[in-house]
């Protein structure tokens, strides 16, 4: 893990921060039965258009995010006071009951004419009884968010980074689809947070500063962790395979993995997983059809237009694409990334 290096002052800031009480969090998270109606019912927002949260609310990000129709997305972490999160190597990390965690998805445009649009909003609440997923949609007005049982369809544009104007019809899931991602062993768990995917420093109303120390100096975990950081996929200095197998991670790990919604393929893509045949190199699929374009083998090294992954990455195709929820683009970057990858094994 990096040296953590911040000014004992920013620490004891920190610190105060942490005593502050759950005034704020007005929906008892710990046990409710229904979920409210408006995300503001929560009361996880000072202000909610803009997307400032409470002082017990923090933001958090994540090293490698998953892809979804380039999207900017804004992370939040709630943690009862007094509590602490567990810690297991290359796991997520274990939360208490009555945390949450709150991610928005927008379209920024911050480099194009078009106005920022607020579009979703996911909560993943740890109730007495598991970890419980609920989507909100965002009005017209960007005012507030609507609970989407049913999920729901959003046709709009947005200017992608390099200024080129895109249309899409961005989708919100319905609670089943939330489960594709997000169970394992049939139990619902967080995909993003863990450790080695934290390791990076975050901009907070006391400065910049490593977002492990400052859970640490929240006092939700140790400030010393059995952790190695993961390299960014962005990151063009990081190895070729490093990169690779991040995307794949993150994108494809917490569904391939033993026990996810994709165990029965028998293809792991999780960073812990390194035979080669698990890993889809001369894997035949377990069911052949068109979901396959008649190729023989997940990955075929060296040639990545045989390979069935990456045929099903650039699939726009409901029944071929992979991922097969969360997306209505191509995700061109990391196309080109894997198809490299492929090409260079």
């Amino acid at each position: 893990m990096k040296i953590f290096k911040q000014s004992f002052l920013s620490f004891l800031l920190l610190t105060c921060i942490s005593l502050q009480a759950d005034r704020n969090i007005t929906v008892d998270l710990k046990d409710f039965s229904k979920a409210p109606r408006f995300l503001s019912e929560f009361g996880f927002f000072e202000d909610m258009k803009n997307q400032l949260p409470v002082k017990n609310v923090h933001p958090y990000s994540l090293i490698n995010p998953l892809f979804s129709d380039e999207t900017n997305k804004m992370r939040f972490v709630y943690v009862p006071e007094g509590e602490r999160l567990g810690y297991v190597k290359n796991k997520v990390f274990i939360f208490p009951v009555g945390s949450a965690l709150i991610k928005t998805f927008a379209y920024l445009n911050n480099n194009g004419p078009l106005d920022k649009q607020l579009l979703e909003t996911r909560l993943l609440i740890n109730t007495q009884s598991g970890w419980k997923a609920i989507s909100y949609v965002w009005n017209e007005d960007q005012t507030d968010a609507q609970r989407a049982i049913a999920g729901a369809t959003i046709p709009t544009r947005f200017i992608n980074s390099a200024g080129k104007e895109i249309n899409v019809r961005y989708r919100a899931p319905n609670q089943n689809q939330c489960k594709e991602c997000h169970q394992v062993n049939k139990v619902m768990t967080p995909i993003g947070p863990k450790a080695r995917n934290m390791d990076k420093l975050v901009n907070y109303h006391s400065g910049e500063m490593n977002q492990l120390l400052y859970w640490a100096a929240l006092g939700w975990i140790d400030q010393k962790l059995d952790s190695t950081s993961i390299s960014s996929f962005a990151d063009i200095n990081a190895s070729l395979d490093e990169r690779a197998r991040a995307y794949l991670d993150i994108n494809c790990g917490h569904c391939h993995i033993q026990g996810g919604s994709a165990d029965t393929t028998g293809l792991y893509l999780n960073l812990m997983e390194n035979r080669k045949e698990q890993l889809g190199i001369y894997k035949k699929p377990v069911a052949a059809g068109r979901a396959s374009g008649n190729l023989k083998y997940s990955i075929v090294p060296g040639n990545s237009e045989d390979s069935i992954m990456m045929f099903r990455m650039q699939s726009l195709d409901p029944g071929i694409m992979m991922p097969e929820s969360g997306r209505a683009l191509a995700d061109e970057a990391g196309i080109r990334l894997i198809k490299e990858w492929i090409d260079k094994l």
